[in-house]
């Protein structure tokens, strides 16, 4: 049998090829089809940004121009005013709760004998609560001292110290101290031992 193709023209399997195109024509298509919506939808999507951006921006500057005809309708005065009359009404509060009597008698029961006080001056200090300047008149530093930690003691004044001393004309000691005073956490306050006087003291053998 002669197996040998003597066709002047060889046949070649053209369908399979026109399909291969075909689908490849097909790919194409579909490809440029996404692709040109995407851009499509990517291009009303900014454009829907740009708008609300926009949008955005003048609102902003509307608020601006709000807000700078509120301030200029606002009196500074009546603001540092109203300021004050919070400072006093929290002041007054604060003083309320303050009691001369316990402060007085604190100050009774541990000045020692030769310890004179001469002033008292508290006030109220944001976040630290009431501060006391106590004048007193002494006649050594050792006096200060021992009244000094008798206040400390009761544990209603805190950070006791020494602002200024200084001697008079007359050789008195003048010192003021400055401390903090907290009367809700102090403790009892001790009463010191007092001296005996000459004539105990010329009684005893």
């Amino acid at each position: 049998m002669i197996r040998t193709n003597l066709s002047t023209r060889p046949f070649y399997n053209e369908r399979a090829v026109q399909v291969w195109l075909i689908a490849l024509a097909v790919a194409v298509v579909a490809a440029t089809v996404f692709n040109v919506t995407r851009v499509l939808r990517y291009s009303r999507s900014d454009t829907q940004l740009a708008g609300e951006a926009t949008r955005d921006e003048a609102k902003a500057a509307d608020l601006r121009q709000q807000a700078t005809r509120l301030r200029a309708t606002v009196d500074m005065r009546q603001i540092d005013l109203a300021s004050s009359e919070a400072r006093q009404a929290n002041d007054l509060i604060d003083r309320r709760t303050f009691s001369w009597t316990e402060l007085f008698n604190r100050y009774e029961t541990t000045a020692p004998d030769d310890v004179r006080i001469i002033a008292v001056k508290p006030r109220v200090e944001p976040g630290r609560g009431f501060m006391i300047v106590t004048s007193v008149v002494a006649r050594t530093f050792e006096d200060v001292l021992q009244f000094m930690d008798r206040l400390q003691a009761t544990g209603a004044f805190t950070a006791l110290r020494p602002v200024e001393e200084h001697f008079d004309d007359q050789g008195l000691l003048l010192s003021t101290l400055e401390s903090g005073y907290v009367p809700a956490k102090s403790k009892t306050t001790p009463t010191p031992t007092p001296a005996p006087s000459a004539a105990e003291g010329a009684a005893k053998p």
